[in-house]
């Protein structure tokens, strides 16, 4: 690879931070030297390769050192336990619990990688406790089955745009997909083994996972590279974008933002009040699989989990039973 190539990947890398904190280097990383600099974006650019991962932990990396700045520590090598103790306190009082441990977790890593590198001699992060914080059951939204029936069922898919939605909802139901995954897809990622269509999706870490299609995704999706005449161009993005005044597909590859834009109208023009986002769809077909025999370890699975208590957080069935017991209060 040429020094130029390097380069670009480099700053590519660096534009994925948050705009506060790609614009220049923070002054107390400034203030520690040329090779803490250096050290400082190696450890986005060669250290986090997920663009998601790199904005999140820059915007909170950046907040935490202007916290430092304004309560007037010169350098990043003068931080010490008791600063990042009252800055995770002050967190606590202004945010959830997760969103602290995951900054605290941002500011770790920072460290860790600062303590390699050979910036600073110990990691200030390291004995300071985050917020208590159990989780049982997560908190996305999902919807029912009748619901989800509905919703498939009142897209209009004499259009192109109808088509790609109703693609798209329905491989995030039936494969349990993120919709990072789903929007990274190619077009040559569905193919067919074994007479069967199978969907390949990219998920995060770079792991990859492929799983066969269900007879209702199986259609949606021919009906969709069929009707959109996507074959053609196998390396081309799966889901992209709508031509502003054509109603066709442009070569961009469709934004989370947009696809979560999508989902919300869709849902409010089905008459669905639940306010589902991109995520809904993966508890909601895990949740299904689950209510009709499913069990949790194929489940986790079919869903990439390392693990079931990841799949856990999916499962809505104590949901309905809840419910039912609730209406046994008659007053």
């Amino acid at each position: 690879m040429s020094r130029h190539e390097l380069k670009v990947m480099q700053e590519n890398a660096i534009n994925t931070l948050p705009m506060h904190a790609s614009a220049r280097v923070p002054a107390l990383v400034r203030s520690a030297g040329e090779r803490a600099q250096t050290r400082f974006w190696e450890f986005f650019v060669n250290n986090i390769r997920n663009a998601h991962t790199r904005r999140a932990y820059g915007r909170s990396i950046g907040e935490f050192l202007a916290w430092c700045e304004q309560r007037g520590l010169a350098s990043i090598i003068d931080i010490d336990p008791l600063h990042i103790g009252a800055y995770v306190e002050a967190l606590t009082r202004s945010h959830s619990a997760p969103t602290a441990k995951q900054r605290l977790a941002a500011i770790r890593m920072l460290f860790d990688w600062l303590v390699t590198g050979q910036i600073i001699p110990t990691n200030p992060a390291a004995s300071v406790r985050g917020p208590k914080h159990v989780v049982k059951v997560g908190k996305t939204p999902v919807l029912d089955p009748e619901e989800t029936r509905i919703l498939l069922d009142s897209i209009d898919v004499t259009t192109t745009v109808g088509l790609r939605d109703r693609a798209l909802i329905a491989l995030m139901v039936y494969s349990f997909a993120r919709v990072g995954a789903a929007l990274a897809m190619k077009v040559e990622d569905v193919y067919v083994q074994n007479r069967r269509l199978w969907v390949r999706l990219h998920e995060k870490g770079g792991k990859r996972h492929e799983m066969p299609c269900h007879h209702n995704l199986e259609s949606y999706l021919h009906a969709y590279i069929d009707g959109c005449y996507l074959a053609a161009d196998p390396k081309a993005h799966l889901f992209r974008t709508i031509g502003r005044g054509t109603g066709e597909l442009t070569l961009t590859p469709l934004p989370q933002a947009n696809a979560y834009a999508m989902i919300r109208r869709r849902a409010l023009a089905a008459g669905i009040a639940t306010k589902v986002g991109n995520h809904s769809f993966r508890a909601t077909g895990i949740t299904a699989y689950l209510k009709n025999g499913g069990t949790l370890e194929k489940a986790a699975s079919m869903a990439n989990h390392a693990s079931t208590r990841t799949t856990q957080l999916y499962d809505r069935r104590r949901d309905e039973m809840s419910l039912d017991e609730v209406e046994r209060v008659v007053i």
